[in-house]
């Protein structure tokens, strides 16, 4: 999908575009890698289960955003939502966000979720401008099954 006013195109996600979706990653202030599930082959895994969900923004050809975007057959959500800093408050994230959505809806899922850190400011005044709403009524745990997949925040 191609957006004539700024030549950004939308593409669904495949695992070719990993290394500029990775660099892209590293690039995030207090973005959080994991280094087994965000590797090349945890991202393969999880766009091999969804390969049609997850999208990557490009201008000029380059990535200035992507979101990983998936579903179990209930429940759609939302990992990784980018955007490069120097590319922010363009509508590009609303495009992404609206593209994941369209997609979900292709496969019958009615709901989406998603996990913002309570530290993502950026992020956390994103999903309220666009008209997502923060849960009260739910707590959320993790139960790590792999110590290995540590995981590492930018700076």
């Amino acid at each position: 999908m191609k957006d004539m006013t700024n030549g950004l195109v939308l593409s669904a996600m495949t695992i070719g575009d990993y290394p500029e979706v990775s660099a892209l990653w590293n690039t995030i202030r207090g973005f959080a890698i994991r280094s087994v599930d965000d590797s090349y082959d945890g991202v393969a895994r999880f766009l091999l289960r969804n390969p049609s969900t997850s999208v990557v923004a490009r201008i000029d050809g380059e990535a200035v955003g992507a979101v990983l975007c998936g579903h179990d057959g209930r429940r759609g959500c939302f990992y990784h939502v980018c955007v490069r800093e120097d590319h922010r408050r363009k509508g590009i994230g609303k495009a992404m966000v609206l593209y994941c959505v369209n997609a979900l809806k292709k496969e019958n899922i009615s709901s989406i979720s998603l996990v913002a850190f309570t530290g993502n400011g950026a992020g956390n005044a994103f999903w309220k401008s666009i008209g997502w709403r923060m849960r009260s009524d739910i707590n959320t745990y993790d139960l790590i099954l792999n110590e290995n997949n540590v995981v590492r925040f930018n700076e």
